[in-house]
């Protein structure tokens, strides 16, 4: 999965509890209390969904680090109640209680944090930057990885990615949905949610497209940028390898935990 010269690709699903998984990706009869458990070691990396409804407690956090293997990164939703708002600047007080909430809880398999705003948030340039200025390198002696996830096509301006790279904060890709689909690399890493598995399709998405998106995990991870993806921007010059976080999201979401596991086969050496 890993040669010397790369980043790292961790791939994975949005949360782990979902009724219909079981008996197609949980064993039929699986406990639920165990399903975790289970996710975390068919997968490299789970992102919350929890944590984007509402505060969760130390001891869930601790718990997390606790049932997982020493190999899965979580990547984390930011609360709504940092993000939902129509002035982002006004949201440091709420950032920091979230970010001190326990979160350092999950010690070395915290991975990045994914500050997704609402799709009726315009971008203006002052309001974003200033949002972006909040956003603490470390907490609790913990590094930080930060990605923003905007949802109102007025992001897609080069503005917004040299504000992003301004700071270090990685642009989500979010694909095959109805958000605006932004590729630029803004940052040391890179994340994407792919968000269009169907019905019909045995592994969510046709074998042709989750080829792809190897090909451009496995790009990214050695410091290039895929040519065949749209940029609003000129690359970044060359900054060495990266380390790739993708989501299948959404969707048909039966199917995305075998999509997932797809992608895990086709990324692997």
């Amino acid at each position: 999965m890993k040669q010397e010269s790369d980043g790292i690709i961790r791939v994975g699903i949005g949360g782990w509890t979902y009724e219909p998984w079981q008996g197609t990706f949980y064993p039929e009869g699986h406990p639920r209390k165990r399903e975790l458990e289970y996710a975390s070691r068919q997968l490299t990396s789970i992102e919350t969904n929890s944590t984007y409804y509402g505060a969760q407690k130390p001891e869930s956090f601790a718990k997390w680090y606790e049932q997982t293997p020493d190999t899965l990164v979580f990547s984390v939703k930011a609360p709504r109640y940092v993000t939902h708002r129509k002035e982002l600047a006004g949201a440091g007080e709420k950032i920091e209680r979230f970010l001190t909430g326990g979160l350092a809880e999950l010690k070395h398999k915290l991975g990045p944090i994914n500050w997704q705003l609402m799709p009726g948030k315009a971008f203006e340039a002052a309001d974003v930057e200033a949002f972006l200025k909040l956003l603490p390198r470390k907490v609790d002696g913990l590094a930080l990885r930060h990605a923003i996830e905007a949802r109102h096509v007025s992001f897609q301006t080069p503005e917004f990615i040299a504000l992003a790279r301004r700071h270090g904060i990685a642009v989500v890709i979010g694909a095959d949905s109805e958000h605006p689909f932004i590729a630029d690399t803004t940052a040391p890493f890179i994340y994407v949610r792919l968000m269009g598995t169907r019905q019909g399709e045995p592994l969510g998405y046709p074998a042709r497209s989750l080829e792809q998106w190897a090909r451009r995990a496995k790009a990214w991870s050695k410091g290039a940028a895929p040519e065949d993806l749209p940029r609003l921007a000129p690359d970044l010059p060359g900054t060495g390898k990266r380390d790739v976080y993708m989501y299948v999201i959404g969707g048909h979401k039966v199917a995305n935990p075998l999509a997932a596991k797809s992608l895990i086969t086709r990324i692997s050496p």
